[in-house]
């Protein structure tokens, strides 16, 4: 038996992160799926943030929660921006001490008009959560990924085909 798989799908807001994760979650019982975005506004529903807000909290849950589920022999899609090498290193460290394989994948999009597209039309999908508007995207302290085992252009692929690509690459990995 392999060993328990975790996936990491990550990039700016309105890159296709939801809807590619959608795709990868469709068949039951491939993945346990953890998103960020839906921890964060948790935290902040529960009326325990403090001014400051979420901070690192939601990145810190979803490292326990995944631990947990990789422990158990689940695999998991994580879908979250791991906007920065700081965030990235801590899901290798869960994947490492669960003795888990790591796929690490970055959604991006090439074209700024179809990126400034999404941002503006798409709708929310987790109550309460506010969406960034263009602005924030484009300034948003992001790294691109130097580690990432798959790149996907999301102006050029569609999601069913990005999730085909992640279904194998993480076929590949032992």
């Amino acid at each position: 038996m392999p060993a328990p798989l975790l996936i990491v799908l990550g990039g700016l807001p309105a890159t296709g992160k939801s809807t590619v994760a959608a795709e990868l979650v469709r068949e039951r019982g491939a993945y346990a799926y953890l998103r960020v975005d839906t921890i964060e506004q948790a935290l902040r529903n529960s009326g325990e943030i403090g001014p400051a807000g979420v901070q690192k909290s939601g990145y810190l849950v979803g490292y326990a929660v995944a631990a947990d589920l990789l422990a158990a022999g689940n695999d998991v899609l994580v879908e979250c921006v791991n906007p920065i090498e700081i965030t990235r290193s801590a899901w290798r460290t869960v994947a490492d001490a669960q003795h888990a394989r790591l796929l690490e994948v970055e959604l991006y999009c090439s074209d700024p008009e179809t990126h400034r597209g999404r941002v503006r039309t798409r709708v929310v999908d987790v109550p309460g959560l506010e969406l960034p508007d263009w602005e924030a995207v484009q300034s948003r302290d992001y790294v691109p990924w130097t580690t990432a085992q798959l790149r996907i252009d999301t102006a050029l692929v569609a999601p069913a085909e990005a999730a085909a690509r992640i279904r194998d690459a993480a076929a590949t990995l032992t």
